[in-house]
């Protein structure tokens, strides 16, 4: 409203920086020319590197806004939204140029009716929606359904079970509708308790505890602004969860009731920050790790190293020890549902600062002249921008002796393979934080074997698995493929496939294990048939009426 593009300008930065994955862009406003709000702001952000690497969705009420906003994005947009409240033809016309304009499309559960409140409703729109969108060759995987996250615990019985409505209905949405994407606008469902920050941020991890797993993809939400699960106040978590999943008629009234007692206030987080300063220093380091917190991280780790080196120990060992077990946690606690990926970038953020503060002494504490046990290339593939964790291997394998040349992000498959060959490498180590990545990893394997390599294929990272490297990865090289569960493991994996003694034993061990993870899935779900007359007509089992 102002006019200040600039300051709008690093608004958005930070979100990026917080961890939003897409950045939704709205410029409704009575006083303010939404056409020329959008197109400025759109190619401001277009030039910021650190913005335009995430998608950004263009969102308003006016369709024209819209198609002006999808001419200033260069990559793939996201248009928020277009539904059926005036009916189809237009909702179809809408659509066939969200597909001119290469754009993904958020589907609102209107239609001409109105908005779907129930469970009922919500599947029924959006089945609906569905079988129109594909039926013109709309890609389903560009469907992003908006099933209509509403408020809870306004005191009108009807909006009880407005959580349970919408957790329900992303099951069922993505049992009728495959490929489809679910979002959701998390504020509305705390609406009632604007002004409360702690209760809300309560209700929005809460929320989305039981919508993920429900098949929830999206959220929009401060992304700066979520609580861990684990960490809500217990009493809050029971009322907010009683309301969530609409345990009983009186669990609003519980809920409004007790938020006064945090109007204005975060108990939880006053009382932790009180207190996690007068931990010891490996547990304010996993404090650090887990909250995202890095003001203290470098003094810590600094506190840490000098332990460790009046124990006779080396730098190498804070890395190896405090800070992988903070990230440890923080992986469980994300693999579970209880923290969400914003999180895990400030987590990792942290990780990084504290390595950055240990890697000179690291470097001092090698041995001059030192022959190297090993030449390792690195790489994220190809489509995936995260690296924390693979510097994090790198530098716990050249404090081990290794030589790693790592390449960095967004590397594909030719590049790895010409590095191997040009730096005559032991082995390849390939990272991936997403689910695409593992597909890449495969490619990897494929060229690896057509270009006749027969070096060690290692697999990390978090999307990796020990079952998909047997499934899917192994088969396609001939050369040995270990998946490396974490960065604590990658250096007893990798001194042992450059040992002359315990090398084939080992090869041998995982391969054999990894076929037998084969065999057990493809026996998956069947059972040994026996013979009608051993088991119904000896009388082992018994039908009843």
């Amino acid at each position: 409203m102002a006019g200040d593009y600039p300051a709008a300008v690093e608004v958005a930065r930070q979100q990026v920086e917080s961890g939003a994955q897409v950045l939704d862009v709205n410029m409704d406003e009575g006083l303010l020319d939404a056409h020329h709000a959008m197109t400025t702001f759109l190619k401001l952000i277009a030039a910021e590197p650190d913005i335009a690497r995430i998608p950004f969705m263009v969102d308003s009420s006016k369709w024209s806004v819209i198609e002006a906003g999808l001419k200033c994005v260069s990559g793939k947009p996201i248009v928020n939204s277009i539904s059926m409240k005036e009916g189809e033809e237009q909702f179809l016309a809408q659509a066939r140029k969200c597909m001119a304009y290469g754009a993904a499309v958020v589907v609102m559960a209107f239609d001409e009716v109105g908005q779907a409140d129930t469970q009922a409703r919500k599947v029924e729109i959006c089945e609906r929606a569905y079988k129109l969108l594909v039926g013109i060759g709309f890609p389903p995987e560009d469907i992003i359904f908006d099933p209509n996250v509403f408020a809870v615990a306004t005191g009108i019985e009807e909006h009880n079970n407005y959580g349970v409505d919408f957790i329900e209905a992303c099951k069922e949405i993505k049992a009728r509708c495959p490929h489809v994407h679910i979002s959701g606008g998390l504020s509305n469902f705390s609406f009632s308790f604007r002004g409360n920050e702690p209760v809300r941020r309560a209700m929005h991890s809460v929320f989305l505890y039981y919508a993920i797993p429900a098949g929830m993809d999206m959220a929009i939400v401060n992304a700066g602004q979520l609580d861990i699960y684990d960490d809500i106040d217990p009493e809050l978590r029971k009322a907010v969860e009683d309301v969530v999943l609409n345990k009983d008629p009186e669990a609003g009234d519980r809920l409004v009731a007790l938020a006064e007692r945090y109007r204005g206030t975060d108990v939880v987080a006053e009382k932790a920050a009180a207190e996690w300063r007068s931990l010891g220093v490996n547990k304010r380091l996993e404090y650090a790790l887990v909250k995202g917190i890095d003001l203290h991280v470098v003094e810590d780790t600094e506190e840490a190293r000098l332990i460790i080196a009046g124990n006779g120990g080396r730098p190498i060992e804070v890395i190896e020890g405090p800070l992988m077990d903070g990230m440890n946690v923080v992986g469980d606690l994300f693999g579970s549902g209880k923290m969400f990926l914003p999180q895990v970038v400030k987590s990792a953020r942290v990780m990084k600062k504290a390595v950055a503060h240990l890697l000179p002494y690291i470097e001092a504490a090698k041995e001059p002249g030192a022959r190297g046990k090993g030449k390792i290339i690195m790489a994220t593939v190809k489509g995936d921008v995260h690296d924390i964790g693979k510097n994090i291997v790198g530098v716990v394998l050249q404090c081990n002796g290794f030589d790693v040349v790592d390449l960095g992000v967004m590397v594909p498959w030719s590049k790895i393979l010409e590095s191997a060959n040009e730096n005559d490498a032991d082995m390849i180590g390939l990272s991936g934080l997403i689910t695409p990545s593992l597909d890449e990893m495969v490619t990897v394997a494929e060229e690896m074997k057509r270009a006749g390599m027969t070096m060690p294929l290692l697999i990390g990272g978090a999307t990796t698995s020990k079952v998909h490297t047997a499934l899917r990865i192994a088969p396609a090289y001939d050369g040995p493929v270990v998946h490396v569960l974490d960065a604590s493991r990658a250096v007893g994996v990798a001194s042992t496939l450059v040992s002359d003694t315990i090398r084939d034993e080992f090869v041998t061990k995982t391969a054999d294990e990894y076929e037998a993870v084969r065999i057990s899935r493809a026996n998956k779900g069947q059972s040994e048939l026996l013979p009608l007359e051993t088991r119904a007509r000896a009388g082992s089992w018994r039908i009843s009426r």
